[in-house]
């Protein structure tokens, strides 16, 4: 079995972070560590919440804790997401390259939350920074959404083209992979969910139903990332990793919109996690 220490957000109600991550990879046959960076009420975009930010030093205590009874070695692949403060971040790095050091084929997988203030994702003041500066150049696979696509690159992206110039950009910072979760209005069907993936032997293109919500479910990207990384895990291709992902992330949207839901519906959709029905295919592209 191989072993995730996923270091996210965790919500008590509804599904964000780690509660939108880890039942979906324990789906496909991975052991989730989680690590909670923040335990809030709800996710942010209800606009209003409690709970708090878990002390930075706890991120380095639990790994060293983990370390101590020798299982650190088994760590197969790290995520980091939703970052509660900006010193968290080193905490973050520093365990990945410890981890590394007892497992060197152990992953990294760096979802840049960025935050959407006009969606009302908040995110602490600093951690852009820090996930720019420090988490990307340690970080083996990326998986930004168009905002944060903008802003690892440092380039403006308004259309397709643009797109794949900052994903090429991203991979000459440290990353192997970068996987985009969503060209929102710039890719090339405004009607069509859209995604991209690049790697060192080229770029695929992959496009979904776009579900309309009247308020859009959160917690999708962290979801996507969960599944990517644990179908690497489990020995697919890129490009098979990829194609599953899309297609399982379609079918719990296609769930949660027939429930008329607000909060992903991913237990409702645990088989079709597992066994897709949807079967988009990727197209490659560059």
């Amino acid at each position: 079995m191989k072993n995730i220490l996923s270091i996210q957000s965790h919500v008590v109600y509804g599904y964000a972070g780690n509660k939108s991550a880890t039942f979906p990879m324990q789906l496909l046959g991975i052991d989730v560590w989680a690590l909670n960076t923040v335990q809030f009420s709800n996710h942010t975009q209800y606009t209003k919440w409690t709970g708090m930010v878990i002390p930075k030093e706890q991120i380095g205590k639990i790994v060293r804790g983990i370390d101590n009874i020798g299982q650190l070695k088994n760590c197969n692949a790290i995520v980091s997401g939703y970052i509660g403060a900006a010193d968290q971040v080193d905490e973050i790095v520093n365990a990945v390259r410890y981890i590394k050091q007892c497992n060197p084929n152990a992953i990294y997988l760096c979802d840049p939350v960025m935050g959407h203030p006009d969606k009302g994702c908040i995110v602490a003041d600093g951690v852009k920074e820090g996930l720019i500066e420090i988490a990307m150049p340690h970080a083996d696979i990326m998986t930004p959404n168009l905002v944060e696509l903008r802003e690892l690159s440092g380039l403006a992206v308004e259309n397709f083209d643009q797109a794949i110039n900052a994903v090429k950009t991203i991979l000459t910072k440290g990353p192997k992979k970068v996987l985009v979760k969503h060209l929102s209005k710039v890719g090339k069907n405004a009607d069509q969910f859209e995604m991209l993936l690049a790697n060192q032997h080229g770029i695929w293109h992959i496009t979904r139903p776009l579900h309309h919500f009247a308020k859009e479910p959160v917690g999708v990207g962290d979801l996507t990332a969960g599944l990517f990384i644990a179908n690497l895990l489990n020995g697919k291709s890129d490009l098979e990793a990829f194609e599953h992902t899309a297609n399982a992330v379609n079918d719990v949207m296609n769930i949660t919109q027939q429930a008329n839901s607000y909060e992903l519906q991913i237990i409702a959709a645990r088989e079709l996690i597992v066994n897709p029905k949807s079967s988009f295919n990727a197209v490659k592209i560059g």
